[in-house]
């Protein structure tokens, strides 16, 4: 019989731990669907792991791991990937924002031959007008840099197996979960579904911490930003001509001392178009330099008593970890 995984990631949850494993399992049985909790513990420093130990006690089929420090969300979804063992794995947010009651209709359109089923947002809920701003602002820079439709996407998906493995091969550190699922292609239906208010708790997700995590995406994912520093730099070829040709009208008409202002504006324009470049190329150069180290996604310190396999640096199955040394 087909196994569901559902990957849950949390950041300082404790709160939400209990509740949210309770809601899920009874929806899943309910539904007679077969399934496993697989839970990350983001480096939290409450008692969130205490919480997913308290629950794989008391159900085999929980289990979970945590994080020796914080490597963020991206990290939290690829280490449930890696843990989970089902025939499919949904992927959602421990505060039930992503609503349980939908993964039926996802493992039904999962069964029907979809291989992934994206949640997609028919209302993001109750929100600040700024952040539904900076939101809408952010999925439509993202979906024109990597040219799909993003605007109502989020980490809310179902997928299936063989997009699971092929996620997993991807050798790169700096990962955009909701976008290489895009990339990855294969057969893609959605469901629609309403995003809840929080029962316990609240968003760890500040406005520097979203612009830090919307600039490494960018940057993780796309080349269009690079191409922006030659696009800065014809703009201001273009301004030099016009303003060498205003000097040369000058000149000739014997009111070259005039101009001060336009050479500061010049030199105040092309500075930033500078500093802007040299930022970009910045970004670019970081991503490069922490792609090469070829340091893990993460670390993971301890585990639920359930879960096999080293722990030790990038988790993998023993299976798999004796294969790689039993090639030396």
């Amino acid at each position: 019989m087909a196994v569901l995984s559902v990957v849950i990631p949390a950041y300082n949850e404790e709160m939400n731990i209990g509740n949210t494993v309770r809601t899920l399992k009874e929806i899943l049985e309910r539904e007679g669907i077969e399934y496993e909790l697989v839970l990350i513990s983001d480096g939290s420093t409450d008692r969130t792991f205490a919480e997913i130990m308290k629950a794989a006690s008391e159900d085999p089929r929980i289990r979970g791991a945590e994080f020796s420090r914080n490597f963020g969300k991206e990290a939290g979804i690829f280490a449930g990937l890696e843990l989970s063992t089902g025939d499919a794995v949904v992927v959602m947010d421990c505060d039930l924002q992503h609503p349980p009651e939908a993964i039926p209709q996802m493992w039904k359109l999962w069964q029907e031959g979809a291989q992934v089923v994206e949640g997609k947002k028919s209302s993001r809920g109750k929100e600040s007008l700024f952040h539904a701003m900076f939101a809408g602002l952010f999925y439509k820079i993202m979906s024109g840099l990597i040219k799909m439709d993003m605007s109502s996407s989020s980490d809310f998906k179902l997928l299936d197996r063989k997009v699971v493995r092929v996620l997993l091969e991807l050798p790169e550190r700096n990962t955009f979960f909701r976008a290489l699922t895009f990339w990855a292609g294969f057969d893609t239906r959605t469901v629609e579904y309403e995003v809840q208010e929080r029962k316990y708790g609240k968003s760890k997700w500040s406005f520097f911490s979203l612009m830090r995590y919307a600039i490494a995406n960018a940057t993780s994912f796309s080349t269009l930003p690079l191409q922006m520093v030659t696009f800065m730099g014809m703009v201001s070829i273009g301004f030099s001509i016009i303003l060498a040709i205003q000097t040369m009208v000058k000149y000739l008409s014997g009111t070259a001392v005039e101009g001060f202002t336009t050479v500061i504006l010049l030199i105040l324009i092309i500075g930033g178009f500078i500093m802007l470049s040299l930022g970009i190329i910045g970004h670019y150069i970081a991503r490069v330099y922490e792609e090469v180290k070829g340091r893990p996604k993460y670390i993971i310190n301890r585990v639920t008593e359930n879960v096999r396999g080293n722990v030790e640096g990038a988790w993998k199955r023993e299976g798999e970890r004796k294969k790689k040394y039993d090639q030396f």
